[in-house]
């Protein structure tokens, strides 16, 4: 089953304790591999690290360095090889699938990059939709408050083709914000939106952190979308290549350019 974790962090009540965990996210020793034989692939090579409450973390690499398979694992959607996750204090490795996705309609949200909405829904319904798969009480009143705080007040009786790519993304935010999980993960959010557009879901996902105390960890290739973080994690060959804290666009780029000169054990 899914466990409260007991391990004490300096300065910080052990997890099980009532309250938030000081952590929202810790990964220790997580490794995945897909495949058998001469064909398998390490996406993930024994990677460990923690994030705290109320932080907003990018997590960037090239194309097969492990980064959209370290989030799944990290969110639950992934079993990882071995290792172990938690969330919230909670870990997530060796529960039941039914608990686990219980538990993650109750405490994490997603941002994907193609929004993920249905289209024969409006803008309202979508966004409770979580609410209603998880058997709780929808609150209406709350739903208008959360889309009228991402620009969608007057939006709620839309459909997504009624929109654009960047009011779709941020009815995706308010969908994610609804049920106040712990932790958001987004998957490249940014990737099919134009500049101006990308930039508003950007200040959303800072909102949430600033304002509300929310977790954000994103998957991003784009440097730019990078420098909105507090941190950026980099990964090269499924291993931690470096972390780079108050980050700027052209920091990280000149980073990317490097990556995989220095590998770590944990950040």
């Amino acid at each position: 089953m899914l466990r409260a974790g007991s391990r004490r962090t300096h300065g910080t009540r052990p997890t099980h304790e009532r309250g938030p965990a000081a952590e929202a996210l810790r990964l220790v020793k997580v490794s995945k591999t897909y495949g058998t034989g001469d064909g398998a692939v390490t996406a993930l090579d024994g990677v460990t690290f923690g994030l705290g409450r109320g932080t907003f973390t990018a997590v960037m690499g090239p194309s097969g360095s492990g980064k959209t398979t370290l989030l799944h694992c990290a969110a639950g959607l992934d079993r990882p090889d071995s290792g172990i996750v938690c969330v919230d204090g909670t870990e997530l490795t060796g529960g039941g699938e039914a608990e686990l996705t219980r538990f993650r309609r109750g405490r994490i949200g997603f941002v994907f990059q193609q929004y993920n909405l249905l289209e024969t829904l409006t803008v309202a319904q979508n966004t409770v939709l979580p609410l209603k798969l998880a058997g709780q009480r929808v609150d209406r009143g709350r739903a208008k408050e959360v889309l009228a705080s991402v620009g969608l007040g007057d939006r709620l009786g839309h459909r997504p083709g009624q929109l654009s790519g960047g009011q779709r993304q941020r009815v995706a935010i308010a969908r994610a914000l609804v049920t106040e999980p712990r932790v958001i993960f987004a998957d490249e959010p940014t990737g099919a939106l134009d500049t101006r557009s990308a930039r508003e879901v950007l200040l959303l996902l800072q909102r949430a952190v600033r304002a509300h105390g929310r977790t954000v960890v994103m998957v991003t290739h784009d440097p730019v979308a990078a420098s909105y973080a507090d941190s950026v994690l980099f990964l090269a060959d499924g291993r931690l290549a470096g972390r780079m804290d108050a980050p700027t666009a052209d920091a990280v780029a000149e980073r990317l350019a490097h990556l995989g000169d220095t590998v770590t054990t944990g950040v």
